[in-house]
């Protein structure tokens, strides 16, 4: 792991502003202190880099935003609340996508170089990565992910609202399941979401890898799912995009929803309220999301509070007709 600018510090007795005023001639330094951070920067081999400059320095006025996909109504909807919120705190927003990219590691670092603080949805970047930023100390709120130590987290329950779901449609006497989401490997919103509608349904359910969380792996997935010979009589999506598709295909294939399958969503994005049928889905607040981790961020740079926090919002079932039954919401 290559050598910061807080182990230079250390290894020559100073701050870390001391290190970065030596190295940029930025103010005065004290010609026998100015000696002992050049020989520890030959002893430990350190290389300067822009975020631990940046880090000794002080703040930028923008917030960093780390995304794994900008396309889909829910990351904008995110970022609509966080952008609101801090715009009134006078903090600009620097957005980063890693789908598609390389060296991510790489581009993170830069980014977190150039801002007073970054908000990372999931595991948008690799765990090391994240102990990295966390240990360099950058200011950091993770969006839908397990708490992280040294790191505020802030999430949406899955759990309880997936049960209530499941029991839902087994009340409906559905037997046969699937669950279509992507992918199911790592301890996330959609994980959890399965595990808890597998802890109802058991075997009476199988997981089906959409690869991505879009219209059209949806509806290439329900479609293969659908032409079985024994398709399920109740589709449950990892979120209402994958749901539509779902919905597209049972069209296509001239099956009625609900009367031959049962489709149902997440997130209650405006496309699943005027679907027809009306989607059954589970209503997260994706905005406050937003606002609340733009709040937690400023919180941490401007030094209100140094104790990370690890927030859990509610979500609400909301009934409506793809499932079969009447609408009505039921808060989790």
């Amino acid at each position: 792991m290559d050598v910061t600018i807080y182990e230079v510090a250390k290894r020559a007795g100073v701050s870390i502003a001391t290190v970065s005023r030596t190295l940029r001639g930025t103010g005065p330094v004290a010609a026998r202190t100015r000696e002992k951070v050049l020989k520890a920067v030959e002893e430990l081999n350190y290389t300067p880099s822009r975020l631990g400059v940046s880090l000794a320095e002080g703040r930028h006025a923008a917030n960093g935003i780390v995304f794994p996909d900008l396309a889909g109504p829910y990351y904008t909807e995110v970022l609509l609340g966080y952008e609101e919120v801090a715009s009134e705190l006078g903090r600009s927003v620097v957005i980063l996508s890693t789908k598609g990219r390389s060296k991510v590691g790489d581009l993170v670092k830069d980014l977190a170089g150039r801002v007073d603080g970054m908000l990372i949805f999931g595991h948008a970047v690799p765990e090391p990565l994240a102990a990295e930023l966390v240990r360099l100390g950058v200011r950091l709120v993770f969006i839908s992910r397990d708490p992280l130590p040294g790191a505020d987290t802030l999430r949406s329950e899955n759990i309880a609202s997936a049960r209530a779901l499941a029991a839902h449609l087994t009340g409906h006497g559905y037997e046969r399941f699937a669950f279509l989401g992507a992918p199911l490997t790592s301890r996330d919103d959609v994980d959890e979401r399965w595990q808890g509608v597998k802890h109802v349904l058991g075997g009476a359910i199988e997981a089906v890898d959409t690869g991505q969380y879009t219209v059209d792996r949806g509806f290439e997935a329900a479609r293969t799912l659908l032409k079985g010979r024994n398709r399920p009589r109740a589709i449950i999506c990892s979120d209402d995009e994958v749901a539509l598709g779902a919905l597209l295909a049972a069209e296509e294939l001239g099956l009625e929803v609900p009367g031959d399958v049962a489709v149902t969503g997440w997130d209650d994005i405006m496309a699943a309220r005027h679907a027809r049928p009306a989607l059954t889905t589970v209503r997260q607040p994706m905005r406050e999301l937003g606002a609340r981790a733009a709040r937690a961020l400023d919180e941490l740079i401007t030094g209100t509070r140094d104790v990370p926090k690890h927030l859990i919002l509610t979500t609400e079932l909301v009934i409506r007709s793809s499932c079969g039954h009447h609408p009505q919401e039921v808060r989790t």
